[in-house]
């Protein structure tokens, strides 16, 4: 059996705790990993920084198992009773990596714990109107889907505002929004789209009024983060 194509070793993959470390830290992800290799972080951020590198491995180990589970599923191995038996495996693989990653996403916010209680409070930046608006949307509930025909991805919410993937990746990389990868990105599911704390940041701060006779669009009443978020 051909092994599902592994990551590349120098591509992290995010976790559910990046934008919180990034935002309390000050510095990005990768510069946080470059100070630990140079010993340069007190001690607070050591343990911070190593348990943020026993996240990512974590992870690491539940993407491979997704991988190789939809690997099997793929229709690529002629149904028969020993593909049972490699996809049950799979799964009590995939379900000890999952158990696995949450155990280390407790100990890592518990290490940035610390770290964001003594962090000083940051006045929100700027952001375009247009982002401002896209987060609004989501702000009510969002999900990214494949369309069945056209396999384009696109972000739906409840006000009927649609996103384009493009725009979507943006909010991301801006650190504004995060998906839950943890669910598979059918068309019939989709991926939850949550707003991170410096979204809900964002849209909690003062904005300037708009030209006369344009109303803004309405705040939704609370920002809480779903559950997997908050751990």
């Amino acid at each position: 059996m051909t092994p599902p194509p592994a990551s590349s070793p120098d591509r992290r993959p995010r976790t559910g705790l990046d934008h919180r470390i990034e935002t309390a830290t000050g510095c990005s992800i990768e510069t946080l990993c470059r100070h630990l290799d140079d010993a340069l972080l007190d001690a607070p951020h050591t343990a911070l920084a190593n348990a943020h590198r026993d996240l990512v491995r974590a992870e690491r180990d539940v993407t491979f198992h997704r991988a190789r589970l939809a690997h099997l599923a793929s229709g690529e191995f002629p149904v028969d009773q020993a593909l049972f038996v490699r996809i049950e495996r799979t799964v009590d693989q995939l379900a000890h990596a999952i158990d696995a990653r949450d155990t280390q996403l407790v100990k890592t916010a518990a290490a940035l714990e610390p770290i964001e209680a003594a962090a000083p409070p940051r006045a929100p930046r700027h952001v375009p109107a247009k982002d401002v608006a896209a987060l609004l949307a989501i702000a009510q509930g969002a999900k990214l889907h494949e369309n069945l025909i056209t396999h384009r991805l696109a972000v739906a919410t409840p006000s009927r505002t649609r996103i384009s993937y493009a725009h979507l990746q943006h909010l991301e990389a801006s650190g504004l929004v995060d998906r839950d990868t943890s669910r598979l990105l059918r068309a019939g599911a989709g991926q939850p789209v949550i707003l991170t704390d410096a979204g809900r940041a964002v849209l909690a701060a003062p904005r300037p009024a708009g030209p006369p006779g344009i109303t803004p669009p309405p705040r939704p009443a609370a920002f809480a983060a779903p559950a997997h978020v908050r751990r």
